[in-house]
C-alpha cells in the first residue's frame, strides 16, 4: 500500500490554513487542472466530521466521480478523510497543521490501495504513485498560494 507524504509551508495562521483545506470551494480551486467539481453530498462551505462530498474530475482522460468521508477532525490541527466509493480500492488522506514561526506547516499523508490486484501494484510503480505525488504537491501549491494572498 503506497503512502505519499507531501509537507507545505504556508505563511498564513493555522487556523486559516485548516479551514481552506476543509473548503469544499477551494478544493474546486485547487484542483482546477482536473476539473474537479462537488457533485453530490457537502458541495459548498466547510467539511465536518461525517460530511461526504463526491467529486467530479478528469484523471487520465477519463471523468471519474469518487465519494469521500471526514471520519476525524480535531480543529484546527487535523482531519481524515476516507474513500467510499470510487477508483481506488481504497485510501486514507489525512491532513495535518503544525503551526511553525511565520505560518503553518501543513502535512497531507495519502495511504492508498490501487484496484485490481497485482495490475494495480504495476499501475503504482509505473504511474499512478508518482501522478498523485504530483497532485498533492500541486493542490497544496494552489492552496499555498490563496492563503498567502489572503493574508
Amino acid at each position: 500500500m503506497p503512502v505519499i507524504i507531501h509537507k507545505q509551508f504556508i505563511k498564513a495562521p493555522l487556523v486559516q490554513c485548516f479551514d481552506l483545506a476543509r473548503n469544499v470551494d477551494i478544493h474546486t480551486k485547487t484542483t482546477a487542472t482536473t476539473k474537479e467539481k462537488a457533485v453530490a453530498g457537502t458541495t459548498q462551505g466547510l467539511l465536518e466530521k461525517g460530511d461526504s462530498v463526491t467529486w467530479e474530475a478528469t484523471h487520465f482522460g477519463i471523468k471519474q466521480r469518487l465519494t469521500a468521508k471526514v471520519i476525524y477532525m480535531e480543529k484546527p490541527i487535523k482531519f481524515i478523510d476516507v474513500m467510499v466509493k470510487g477508483a481506488f480500492h481504497s485510501f486514507t488522506h489525512t491532513h495535518e497543521f503544525v503551526e511553525e514561526t511565520g505560518g503553518t506547516l501543513m502535512i497531507d499523508t495519502f495511504e492508498y490501495k490501487s484496484p485490481l490486484g497485482s495490475l494495480g501494484v504495476i499501475a503504482d510503480k509505473l504511474f499512478l504513485e508518482r501522478y498523485m505525488t504530483s497532485f498533492l504537491a500541486n493542490k497544496a501549491r494552489e492552496l499555498q498560494i490563496i492563503a498567502e494572498e489572503i493574508c
